[in-house]
């Protein structure tokens, strides 16, 4: 046998496109590639049935093949039924037998041997050995033999065979054993199924099924004894249940290691049949005897005696028998069953639910491969399996394809764990809804003590996140923020319940269902009673900050019922919580219009009713002109308290949608007024002052309201309407400002001839929606500027960001690609004091933190594959600041972690990612390379066994082909270094595009100091020293492809390794062994190794062209500004990677935690200041502990307010000077 395969395959990983962004030329590559790669693949088969063509045509004279068509045509109407048996002595088949038995008994360590020369000699002869034990003779044919061994029904003949396998087991069974001892998952899988196979040769696949479960419900008894928790009366049931849920999950691993060594060899029925009887019967026992006690303490605690469950017969195993002595009630109903029995029976019910779940879904995936008819019967065998020469089986059961095919569901997995329930599905039917009534009932009860012991009643809050014990179906901006705590309490208990009616498949526990949802419903109702009794209280017993609760809980409520709907609908078909839902979904929107009403009513009879500040009349200056009205302070400390109020508590969509509707309002009232307003002459800089404070102010109230930027800068072209009609108010005061304030000789001047066209035509552009905006520049500083300008800088885009009631994934996206990634670049210099700072703490400083500053940059830009420059532009100009370019020429090995800067890591995790299938290939190989050269050491078959081989089945021993070690070697290495230098273009083109341009930008700045990289370019050299890295550390290439490396492949892959490095590096190597490999490869195709390396190169420096193209093309202010769909599109892209979500908003409570540091460090790279502020150290978020909000602090609502007034002398110097400009403003 060959070093590699007689028939090798290629094959192409499709999923590393996943997660890239291919353009033309990498698509180009990709399809180049995967079409030689058929090719090659197409003329492998071609071999093949040539071959199988040439023994056809030699072994059966009567049938002449002469094309492959007719080849393919014979294999597939060829009925091996048919084949005749010749005639063999009794003598010669005595003799062999006695021959094999001898070996065994007498000799050591010959058991592999005799096993491949049987397997070897049924192959090549189509001699099919019997499988059963001792009732079928020699007679009984294989499908797939040519030839069988005549039947004399020799019981002497029988027997030895028998003793022959029975050897045979054993050897293979004690190495399953040791198997079962290894940790490392993939290779348990492999060797384990290696033996199975054999044991498959030998016996049928009923028996080695039985012999297999045997070996494994050893392994599951020692587990049970070892991780199921036992049950005894004082044992806390809470504690119980959670050993329970860890145990589960420990036996589906279990399960799946399993179904992953027998699914590929096993027909799928006989696979679901083992994982059925092996495991989940078992634990359905398990779960029946822990029942049964449970029951018996009841029955104990409740004085009415119990019988025993009756054991289950292996033959009937997985059903639960339920014995009620006549002194128990049949019905069940005098077992009551507390709180704490029902939440820990609904633990069970929900660990047993996520186990059937989990089997069901590994089940479903080879199913789902069954759906084409097949014309044979038999085993369905994926692809990537390595049967070129089908190997004769001891059984070949008589399958049909319509009996593999999935029909119902009930058929694909019959998981009978709830028949261990039924004996308590009445008992619980019975105590479910007393006990949701009575702890419902409880809760109120003490809300309603707490609001009778005070006159002013302030409701408790707790995090609404921590009531959700799964995730949710709603998306971030529509979930609450803080919710009452009793309504928490039911809540959580109401989940807590939940299980026991998602259990329901069957009559048993229909009753169940029915009055749990029954009890949930009549539980909604009097919560909701009591929410709406609240309610009436807000403004005379209660604040208003209490209908902002009752509204946040009231959506929490209505989210949980819409959440049970969606799970029960599996089975239910229909929604069980509709009336419900109806009624908090009608008492939501009355709360809402409850709360907007109130507010914009408290501003109209209220804080906007000031007589002394709007007597326009009065001949005598307001305060000497010194402060605005009153009644303009006071709105506008309303509205920061609402908007506190509003963002701690409510849902951000909810809340962004209510402080609209108050400010648009509230606004329109002030509009109307002033517009009413007729001051006298002293009054008339008191109109002046007034509106241009509720500009300044506007302006700031502008960023929490709008959710993203064209909705801000183009509210016009919005769908809401309720910006447009702020901006509209703001331009009716301004036309208000003018009309009031401007001297009447001024007016006269600019009317006095009407309007002429090319001031009507002007007259559209005083009414865009942000022309007030523009107005009050002049002497009020914005970061708001109109579309038409390049839209926001990045100052106005963190300000926007954090503005919002919540993080906003694509305003958190678009702000860090916003100016080139100028944030991005400020947050990774102030990280380097952040390390120092670690290094010289504790060890413990990193216990509770969320993933690093670099890491989370690094993940979120290296996925932004519609904005590359960005990635590129930012870890460039790091690499630059921090001289870490040696580090990038040399990448060091995984064991060098401590002393590898961070940025050098990522970078380093990101090539591994990428050439992890490259890596596969070359592990295979080598695989293969070192069973050859196992196979070449192995014992050969002993002189005296071949000649005991009965001459009838013509067989002849093929010798291995002892090869010079060297040259062996040699062509082992050529094909590796050929696979690693042929995939070089196709790994490249599946690359990302940020991490392309970032290498291309680092080689400008590297090639003048390593002259070495101007061969290959810096990618291709650092695809090919990570190869490197990866090879020379075997704890990582066991972690990509699950192999375990002996010496000999350490060896053969350190010296591989050489090879490639002299490669790249263009210079020989010393070494003859890595002369001799390169030549080898040159001599089949001269300069291949150097056409790959241009070839490669050439598409890493063409990608990147690319890039730098199109970013050229969009030079100017809107060079960088992405379409929200653009950034949309990303933003999905990055959550669906794995920790996306997470990296996001690990990086937005950064930049919320460093607000202050970070708006001062972007206004000192806009100033004109000679020396950067210094760099400080970040404040870091920490996972276990959840930021706190803010308290309203009303003394930096005054200061803000002060900074916003304006001094009036000065507003009227600047004023008098563009007085001019307004008039002109007006006029256009």
């Amino acid at each position: 046998m060959d070093w590699v395969d007689e028939y090798s395959h290629n094959s192409f990983d499709l999923r590393c496109l996943l997660d890239s962004f291919p353009g033309d030329l990498e698509f180009k590559q990709i399809f180049s590639d995967i079409d030689e790669q058929i090719g090659q693949n197409a003329a492998s088969i071609e071999n093949c049935i040539k071959e199988i063509q040439s023994k056809v045509n030699k072994h059966c004279p009567d049938v002449q093949l002469k094309t492959t068509t007719d080849c393919l045509e014979w294999l597939d109407d060829f009925d091996y039924d048919t084949a005749k048996t010749p005639s063999i002595p009794h003598g010669d088949l005595i003799k062999f037998l006695k021959k094999l038995q001898d070996l065994l008994t007498n000799e050591q360590n010959q058991e592999e041997m005799i096993l491949d020369f049987l397997w070897d000699l049924s192959c090549q002869s189509n001699i099919f050995f019997p499988a059963t034990l001792s009732g079928t003779s020699f007679h009984t044919l294989s499908r797939n033999s040519l030839h069988s061994i005549e039947d004399h029904s020799s019981i002497e003949v029988k027997s030895m065979w028998d003793d022959i396998r029975l050897h045979l087991r054993r050897f293979l069974v004690c190495r399953i054993e040791r198997h079962n001892e290894i940790n490392n998952p993939q290779q348990k899988i492999l060797l384990k199924k290696q033996c199975i196979q054999k044991l498959l040769f030998l016996y049928p696949e009923s028996e080695v099924i039985i012999k297999y479960q045997n070996i494994q419900n050893k392994q599951l008894a020692k587990f049970l004894q070892d991780d199921f928790p036992s049950y005894n009366r004082d044992s806390s049931l809470e504690i119980l249940a959670h050993g329970y849920e860890s145990a589960m999950l420990k036996l589906y691993s279990v399960i799946k290691e399993d179904f992953d060594t027998l699914c590929e060899i096993l027909a799928p029925s006989s696979t679901v049949k083992f994982i059925k009887e092996t495991y989940l019967d078992t634990i359905t026992e398990e779960m029946a005897k822990l029942l049964q006690n449970f029951c018996e303490r009841q029955f104990k605690d409740n004085a009415v005696p119990v019988a025993k469950t009756s054991k289950s017969s292996s033959k009937h195993r997985g059903t639960v028998h339920a014995l009620v002595t006549p002194n128990v009630p049949e019905d069940g109903k005098d077992l009551f069953l507390s709180f704490e029995d029902l939440q820990f029976l609904s633990y069970l019910i929900k660990s047993m639910l996520k186990l059937e779940n989990n089997a069901q879904e590994l089940f479903q995936e080879i199913f789902s491969s069954l759906k084409v008819p097949r014309k044979y019967s038999g085993i369905f065998e994926k692809s990537n399996r390595k049967t070129m020469i089908e190997k004769p089986r001891a059984h070949a059961p008589m399958i049909l394809s319509e009996q593999l095919l999935p029909g119902k569901e009930t058929t694909l997995l019959d998981f009978a764990w709830r028949n261990a329930f039924k004996e308590l599905s009445l008992p619980m039917a019975c105590c479910i809804t007393t006990t949701i009534e009575n702890f419902s009932t409880r809760i109120l009860q003490q809300e309603q003590r707490e609001r009778s012991s005070v006159m002013s009643y302030a409701m408790d809050l707790v995090s609404a996140q921590d009531v959700w014990q799964d995730c949710h179906m709603f998306p971030d901006e529509e979930q609450p923020k803080k919710i009452a705590k009793f309504c928490s309490n039911i809540v959580e208990k109401l989940d807590t319940m939940l299980p026991l009616a998602l259990a329901c498949r069957d009559d048993s526990f229909q009753e169940i269902r029915a009055n749990l949802v029954e009890a949930c419903c009549k539980v909604a109702t009097a919560v909701l009673a009591r929410l709406q009794e609240r309610s009436k209280e807000v403004p005379s017993k209660a604040p208003l900050r209490n209908l902002h609760i009752l509204l946040s809980t009231a959506i929490c409520v209505l989210q949980h019922f819409v959440q049970y709907d969606n799970f029960m609908k599996e089975t239910t078909k229909k929604p069980m919580f509709l009336v419900p839902v109806q009624r908090y979904q009608e008492f939501i929107n009355m709360l809402q219009f409850q709360v907007t009403n109130y507010c914009v009513r408290v501003c109209a009879t209220s804080i906007l009713q000031d007589a002394e500040s709007h007597h326009w009349d009065d001949y005598k200056a307001f305060y000497e002109g010194e402060r605005c009205s009153f009644s303009l302070q006071m709105w506008h400390y309303f509205y920061w308290a609402l908007h506190h109020d509003l963002w701690t508590i409510l849902p951000p969509k909810l809340a962004q949608e209510i402080l609209t509707e108050v400010l648009e309002k509230s606004l329109g009232l002030l509009s109307s007024r002033y517009a009413r307003a007729h001051p006298s002459y002293k009054r008339t800089p008191q109109i002046r002052l007034d509106i241009t404070t509720i500009f300044t102010c506007m302006e700031d109230m502008l960023w929490p309201i709008c959710s993203s930027v064209q909705e801000l800068l183009n509210p016009h072209a919005h769908k809401n309407d309720k910006i447009f009609k702020i901006h509209s108010h703001c331009n009716n005061l301004l036309t208000t400002l003018v009309i009031l304030a401007s001297p009447l000789t001024e007016l006269y001047k600019a009317f006095k001839h009407g309007m002429d066209e090319s001031a009507s035509g002007s007259l559209q552009t005083f009414l865009k929606p942000l022309h007030w905006l523009v107005c009050i520049s002049s002497f009020y500083p914005s970061l708001l500027r109109s579309s038409s300008a390049g839209g926001l800088n990045v100052e106005g885009q963190l300000k926007l960001l954090l503005s919002q009631p919540g993080c906003n994934w694509n305003l958190l996206l678009g702000t860090l690609l916003c100016n080139d990634g100028l944030l991005p670049r400020i947050l990774l210099r102030s990280s380097k004091c952040n390390f120092q700072e670690q290094l010289s703490k504790t060890e413990n400083i990193n216990l509770n933190q969320g993933p690093s500053v670099m890491e989370a940059t690094f993940k979120i830009l290296y996925h932004c594959n519609l904005s590359p420059q960005t990635f590129g532009n930012v870890f460039v100009s790091y690499l630059e600041e921090e001289q870490l370019w040696e580090f990038l020429y040399d990448i060091p090995d995984s064991t060098h972690m401590e002393s590898e800067p961070e940025v050098i890591q990522c970078l380093r995790l990101a090539v591994t990612e990428a050439v992890k299938d490259t890596v596969r290939q070359v592990i295979s190989v080598m695989s293969a390379g070192r069973n050859c050269e196992t196979s070449l050491n192995k014992p050969r078959v002993p002189g005296s066994l071949l000649e005991s081989i009965p001459q009838e089945w013509n067989y002849i021993l093929k010798e291995a082909k002892r090869k010079e070690p060297n040259k062996g070697f040699t062509r082992l290495a050529a094909q590796a270094v050929s696979i690693v230098i042929s995939k070089l273009p196709t790994v490249i083109a599946c690359l990302p595009p940020p991490i392309k341009y970032f290498f291309f930008l680092s080689e400008r700045k590297m090639s003048k100091n390593f002259v070495e990289l101007k061969k290959v370019g810096l990618l291709v050299w650092n695809l090919i020293i990570i190869i490197c890295r990866i090879f020379e550390d075997g704890n990582t290439v066991e972690l990509l492809t699950g192999a375990s490396l002996d010496r000999w492949i350490k060896e053969k892959l350190s010296l591989i390794c050489v090879c490639l490095k002299s490669i790249i590096r263009g210079h020989s190597s010393p070494n003859q062994k890595v002369q001799k490999v390169t030549q080898s490869i040159e001599q089949g195709n001269p300069n291949w190794i150097e056409c790959q390396l241009l070839k490669a190169k050439k598409l890493s420096n063409e990608c990147a062209f690319v890039t730098v193209e199109k970013s050229t093309v969009l030079e100017g202010d809107t060079a960088l500004e992405l379409t929200e769909q653009k950034i949309n599109t990303m933003v999905l892209d990055l959550c669906h990677k794995p920790g996306g979500s997470e990296y996001l908003r690990q990086i937005y409570h950064i930049m919320r935690l460093n607000e202050e540091y970070l708006k001062e460090q972007l206004f000192s790279m806009n100033g004109s200041e000679e020396k950067p502020l210094p760099i400080q150290p970040l404040k870091m978020p920490f996972r276990s502990v959840e930021d706190p909000p803010s308290a309203f602090n009303p003394f930096r609502v005054y200061k803000v307010f002060s900074e916003h007034m304006l001094d009036q002398k000065l507003l009227d110097r600047q004023f008098e000077q563009g007085k001019r400009e307004g008039l002109l403003d007006l006029e256009l």
